[in-house]
């Protein structure tokens, strides 16, 4: 990476918890690339005054993760059609001063149905509510699924999530036998609710795929326990990999190879 100098073009992240996968992953690349940039993870308790500093600084890129997906579309400037449709942001990019918002997480989950081949006829549940739940939920409905339920305590959310794409909600665990499973709650994630599988060996012996949106570890609670079962997995590796992916376009400028994502993935895990 080129030494620290005035001309160096800096991307950042915020969220709640910041972990070194996104560093690792964007500076992998500059270096590997030549560019003279640079990408540093910060956490918040002032988004407006964060996203000002993003505009007046002149900071390229900003990726945006828990719990301010949905806060920071009432700071920016243009809202792109992949974060209107779930009214939640995850990538901001600033053009000369306007501040651009889009949501390459719902690119991310779409290409990896398409990838993983599910099958459209499936039955799908769908743990969360929040800004990535949206995410999954919307990219579910575009390639086609129409069997599809919610499971949210929080009947506003919840509900409101499943009945703007015409599925169910629930706020308890419903009987086994839904054929895809997919957790997009932080139940997993290193921290606090590390040790939390976000299905029971239940619901995971009667599926077919599960899919676990929580990036680190990749190997969380539920993925260990669905191999265990012999079930196909999509990890949240696999989602931040083509997420982050997306966004190094948008920043940059710069197409990636599926090696160069594959391999600065894995840098970033390490």
């Amino acid at each position: 990476m080129p030494i620290l100098n005035k001309d160096m073009t800096l991307c950042i992240s915020l969220s709640a918890r910041p972990s070194n996968i996104g560093t690792r992953f964007h500076n992998f690349l500059y270096e590997e690339l030549g560019m003279n940039f640079i990408y540093k993870a910060f956490s918040t308790e002032d988004l407006p005054g964060a996203i000002a500093g993003v505009r007046a600084l002149g900071i390229r890129g900003c990726s945006v993760s828990m719990p301010f997906k949905e806060e920071v579309m009432a700071l920016v400037d243009v809202v792109e059609p992949s974060a209107a449709a779930i009214d939640s942001v995850n990538t901001i990019v600033n053009i000369d001063g306007e501040l651009r918002a889009s949501n390459t997480d719902f690119e991310a989950i779409a290409t990896l149905i398409s990838r993983h081949q599910l099958d459209p006829a499936a039955s799908v549940l769908v743990r969360g509510s929040g800004g990535m739940a949206k995410a999954v939920v919307a990219a579910f409905r575009e390639a086609g699924f129409q069997d599809l339920t919610v499971l949210a305590r929080n009947e506003d959310a919840g509900k409101g999530l499943a009945q703007k794409y015409g599925y169910t909600w629930c706020a308890a665990d419903p009987q086994p036998g839904h054929q895809i499973l997919v957790n997009v709650t932080p139940l997993g994630m290193s921290g606090a609710q590390e040790e939390v599988q976000s299905f029971d060996d239940v619901q995971l012996a009667a599926a077919h795929t599960v899919f676990d949106v929580v990036a680190f570890p990749s190997q969380t609670p539920l993925i260990k326990a669905a191999l265990r079962l012999g079930k196909p997995v999509i990890t949240g590796a696999e989602v931040i990999a083509l997420q982050a992916a997306a966004q190094f376009e948008k920043y940059t400028g710069q197409a990636l190879s599926d090696d160069q994502v594959a391999r600065a993935s894995e840098f970033s895990r390490q």
